[in-house]
């Protein structure tokens, strides 16, 4: 694929849509979550997403102009997760913000995987 290059454990993507592309791959103890540096180089992709202090998390709030918006969109993330096999945590707030936390618990950190999952959150978005 065009404008892929590799460096240590991550693949640097020139866009979102590079990610988008990707499948999420199964995840086993052992392997090493990114690194923070890692981390910032993925996060770049999906600029409206924080991580926290640890480079552990990778987190966005959504704002809806009501329930039923909030909630449809925690159904087509839900799609998107089983699809992929990789689940966030999504909190319902103020009834219509959501708040979308990823992690890869079998590493206890980030993988490539929470970065493919955001650029497909994103995309669903709109």
């Amino acid at each position: 694929m065009q404008g892929l290059a590799k460096a240590s454990a991550v693949t640097y993507y020139k866009t979102m849509d590079d990610l988008r592309q990707k499948k999420c791959k199964p995840c086993e103890g052992g392997m090493p979550a990114l690194t923070p540096g890692e981390v910032e180089v993925l996060r770049a992709q999906v600029p409206e997403w924080n991580t926290d202090s640890t480079s552990t998390t990778l987190a966005r709030t959504f704002d809806f102009a009501n329930f039923r918006k909030a909630i449809d969109f925690i159904h087509r993330v839900a799609d998107v997760a089983e699809a992929e096999g990789h689940h966030p945590d999504i909190f319902l707030h103020g009834y219509k913000h959501v708040t979308i936390s990823l992690t890869t618990h079998a590493l206890s950190g980030l993988s490539e995987n929470d970065f493919i999952e955001a650029a497909k959150i994103e995309a669903i978005a709109g």
